[in-house]
């Protein structure tokens, strides 16, 4: 398995995304599934999954996806070099109301949560979900570095941001002292794209969510999509979501996909994409056809 930069740590190229574990457009599998797909992650070289407070059935269940990923973790020998990020900022309540909350309480109240969940005396990789517009973005970072001078997370990185509020990160962090930004990014949602590439200018690492186009049916139907991972796959021998995610790895060194697994086959195939090396004309043809 290649590997790749993250903050201070070196992690797998291709990541695990948990949320299919406990939500998602499509039934959840149950917990020895996915634990296996954990398993199975881990066996196939990747060193970093991911995962989110609010990732649960229900608004009071809140939790579940990091108590499956820790349940996971704990069953095997040794994983002191794996990597769990989790995030904070989202919040969920009766009647499934959905909100966001950056306040220095509340956030405090999510990591001391996440600590308890994840089974861990220091979250790696703790990061602001969505942005609270009624809070002033740089204020929000400083309780995240207050969080991090204080022992409880080692590094500190951003969800859904835009361009100003990466360099908002960046100046209230340092340069260096973010690690990562996770914005969504597919074939199919590059809007980010512009993200992506800011990130690499500034060393940040940049983790694609729903890379394969998400859990209800775009990674599963990419390649008829988008038949050009189709065809390339084809040629290679391999699934059109490994092309894809080849594709998204040729975009710099700072990139690491983050593909949704409810299967061990899944994260497996996905892992196999760092092997496959795209051709020049292969990365033109692929680009092309968003033109």
């Amino acid at each position: 398995m290649q590997t790749r930069r993250l903050g201070p740590f070196m992690v797998s190229a291709v990541g695990l995304g948990a949320m299919p574990f406990s939500m998602g457009d499509r039934v959840s599998p149950d917990r020895e599934q996915a634990i296996a797909t954990v398993h199975a992650a881990l066996d196939a070289g990747v060193t970093y999954i991911d995962t989110a407070d609010i990732y649960a059935p229900s608004w009071d269940t809140m939790g579940h996806n990091e108590e499956v990923v820790a349940e996971a973790l704990s069953s095997r020998s040794d994983t002191s070099e794996v990597i769990v990020g989790t995030k904070g900022g989202i919040t969920r309540g009766p009647g499934e109301s959905w909100g966001r909350d950056g306040s220095p309480d509340y956030l405090r109240r999510a990591v001391e949560a996440s600590l308890r969940a994840l089974r861990r005396e220091v979250i790696d990789l703790y990061q602001w979900h969505r942005p609270d517009r009624s809070r002033v973005y740089g204020q929000v970072i400083e309780t995240f570095k207050a969080l991090q001078d204080e022992g409880k997370i080692r590094a500190i990185g951003i969800s859904n941001a835009n361009i100003e509020e990466i360099d908002v990160a960046i100046e209230v962090l340092g340069e260096g002292g973010l690690a990562s930004v996770q914005n969504e990014f597919s074939p199919r949602f590059r809007s980010s794209r512009s993200e992506l590439e800011h990130c690499g200018r500034h060393g940040v690492a940049f983790l694609p969510w729903s890379p394969l186009g998400g859990t209800g049916g775009g990674s599963k139907e990419v390649g008829q999509a988008y038949p050009v991972f189709q065809e390339i796959g084809e040629q290679h021998g391999v699934s059109p979501q490994q092309v894809v995610i080849a594709w998204e790895l040729s975009l710099g060194d700072h990139v690491i996909p983050i593909p949704g697994a409810s299967r061990p086959a899944s994260i497996t195939d996905s892992a196999k994409a760092v092997h496959l090396r795209l051709t020049d004309d292969e990365l033109t043809r692929i680009e092309g056809q968003f033109r």
